[in-house]
């Protein structure tokens, strides 16, 4: 089995250095002082109160790789459409492409059935260039779950979690999927095989298209946003609109919005995503998050007016920090 991590931060530095450490034939793709780091000192672990170093084949040039069985993308979502033809040595005529990112994804209406079969999403794949250089047939989806953080060039340490739900888009258990479970959970990261993926992807997304904005906009963690009524309220309204349009397209939410607000709250006094990257000074996950759920309310003639008013707020933000 050869797995190609593409875009070996910090989640898919922890995934590729886990799957090489049960011998499987892991390569990354990365780039600049963390990639250099890699080449000459291996990736270096942090987890478990261990410090593992793992040598995996590393480069910034996936011609270098040739044809993979899995390509994992675990790439921010807005950087991806930019790399998809970067990416064409690497996929072969039986290639899977794991879709580890965060948002809903580029191939959400392929086999998905109804009236919007087929349809691409302008918000995550501008122009359809994923659906059409990748192909939603290769995809298979994944929902991140764990945390992990690069403290310095090549050195990951792992936060908390290792559970990644993996699911075909039409909900099979396919081959593929089921191989690539075992490869991961001998590697000990919990794969667990989902018949709807897409469940799984809106609740993870839930509250990533409220906390992460929040927290931009206020530099307020997890915890203080779930606990002050004010937040804690916009966060709600926006989970009861986004959920209005998620089972206009028959996905089951396993939670309630209290539950699924106060399971942030129990992670503590953590910095989301998006105001890590604000703070760094990087482009923010606004449209894979925000945009997207406006551009799917739209399909189904459905409002979201909290949402409208938020995302409005949130990409003036990112536009004035970009100025500065």
């Amino acid at each position: 089995m050869k797995v190609c991590i593409y875009g070996a931060g910090a989640i898919g530095g922890y995934i590729g250095a886990q799957m090489a450490r049960a011998g499987i034939d892991v390569s990354f793709v990365a780039r600049g002082a963390h990639l250099a780091a890699m080449q000459e000192n291996g990736v270096k672990l942090l987890i478990d109160g261990e410090e593992r170093v793992q040598k995996v084949r590393c480069t910034s040039d996936p011609r270098e790789l040739g044809p993979q069985d899995y390509v994992f993308i675990t790439l921010k979502a807005h950087s991806v459409p930019g790399v998809v033809e970067t990416m064409q040595p690497l996929l072969g005529p039986r290639t899977a492409v794991i879709t580890g990112v965060n948002g809903i994804p580029y191939w959400y209406f392929h086999r998905h059935g109804g009236a919007l079969e087929g349809t691409t999403l302008e918000s995550v794949d501008p122009g359809g260039r994923q659906w059409r250089l990748l192909g939603p047939e290769r995809a298979i989806g994944c929902v991140l779950y764990p945390a992990a953080e690069i403290v310095a060039p090549g050195v990951i340490r792992h936060v908390y979690g290792k559970k990644f739900p993996l699911g075909e888009p039409d909900g099979t258990r396919s081959q593929r999927v089921a191989a690539l479970a075992e490869a991961m959970m001998a590697a000990d990261l919990e794969a667990p095989v989902r018949d709807d993926i897409r469940n799984e992807i809106w609740l993870k997304l839930w509250g990533n298209l409220c906390f992460n904005p929040i927290s931009a906009l206020t530099h307020a963690t997890l915890d203080v946003i779930t606990s002050d009524p004010g937040t804690r309220a916009l966060s709600r309204k926006m989970m009861l609109e986004a959920k209005d349009i998620a089972e206009r397209f028959g996905v089951h939410f396993r939670v309630d919005v209290e539950r699924r607000i106060d399971g942030a709250g129990a992670v503590g006094a953590h910095k989301t995503s998006m105001l890590q990257d604000l703070e760094a000074g990087r482009p923010m996950e606004i449209d894979p998050l925000l945009t997207v759920v406006q551009e799917m309310g739209r399909l189904v003639d459905q409002p979201t007016p909290t949402i409208d008013a938020v995302l409005a707020l949130i990409k003036l933000r990112e536009k004035v920090a970009q100025q500065r």
